[in-house]
């Protein structure tokens, strides 16, 4: 049997059906990594590995300076695998039982300031033309309206918004769908752009461009007529910010500002899709960490 048959990464990922596309691409590659690093030291199949190597190995990551939460997902990622195969009897004992990761001490998310959440959702570089303007303000406004992830808000379709409900139809990660409110803002740009989308499917400057179905039925597309995808919403937000802005700084904003004015934790973990309520929780230190900001700042035995 070779290397890779022992080791049955295909099955591995086959068995990832709830899982999002990210995370199942994210999980494949960390444990080739990890098949890679245990062969560079002797061990040619999952039944030879040890509590030892899994320690050794997040040791080596530490060493690497990698950042914790990598750290964490990449440990999660072979705790899932080793669970996989201990479920099917391929081994005695999972190897990742009792191993722990570096302390993550909880990096608050970024959370934009009025001027930073004002530029973006103005900022209207010169060089644009008038679809491509329209199409950012559009994307902008939802995500920070809806909170979205940025590969949900890439996944939309023309109908994936009820605009006369003020609703968006969210496919969420494992498949989960969920409907999230709309901003007023975010509908009015939204009928802004689709309008336009004909500038840029189809047929531009008499030279066809090759769509798909999927590519006709999406709600926002790039220059090239294709789908949006999240590189594309990278350079848009690169394009407006005021400084370097992660997409994702859009969602954290919109759920921190819903806790700072008195929204309850439990509709805000369901309007982000967040399966666990501690992933929600993060945004109350957010909150928290303000307060105090703004206590040191202001009262006068602080």
């Amino acid at each position: 049997m070779s290397g890779a048959n022992r080791w049955n990464l295909d099955g591995f990922v086959v068995s990832l059906t709830a899982a999002a596309p990210n995370t199942i691409s994210a999980y494949q590659r960390d444990v080739r990594l990890f098949v890679e690093w245990v062969a560079r030291h002797g061990v040619d199949a999952p039944v030879e590995v040890t509590k030892a190597h899994i320690r050794s190995y997040v040791a080596f990551l530490t060493t690497s300076k990698l950042a914790r939460r990598s750290i964490a997902r990449k440990k999660a990622a072979l705790a899932r695998y080793f669970g996989w195969l201990s479920r099917n009897r391929k081994i005695k004992v999972n190897p990742t039982i009792g191993v722990k990761t570096p302390t993550d001490n909880g990096r608050l998310p970024k959370v934009l300031t009025t001027e930073q959440l004002r530029a973006l959702l103005e900022q209207h570089p010169e060089h644009h033309p008038r679809w491509r303007y329209l199409r950012d303000d559009a994307v902008v406004e939802t995500l920070y309206g809806s909170g979205l992830r940025v590969s949900e808000l890439c996944s939309l379709d023309i109908d994936s918004i009820d605009t006369r409900r003020g609703v968006v139809r969210v496919m969420g990660k494992g498949n989960k769908e969920r409907q999230v409110p709309v901003s007023k803002p975010s509908i009015e740009a939204v009928r802004a752009w689709v309008p336009l989308r004909h500038e840029v499917l189809g047929e531009t400057d008499g030279r066809a461009r090759r769509t798909t179905v999927i590519d006709e039925l999406a709600l926002f597309l790039n220059h090239r007529g294709r789908r949006i995808t999240p590189r594309d919403v990278r350079r848009l937000i690169d394009d407006r910010a005021l400084s370097p802005t992660h997409p994702h700084a859009l969602r954290h904003t919109f759920a921190t500002h819903l806790l700072n004015n008195g929204a309850d934790l439990r509709a805000v973990q369901e309007l982000l899709g967040h399966s666990d309520v501690a992933t929600t929780q993060r945004y109350t230190h957010v909150s928290k960490e303000r307060l105090k900001m703004a206590y040191g700042a202001s009262h006068p035995r602080a």
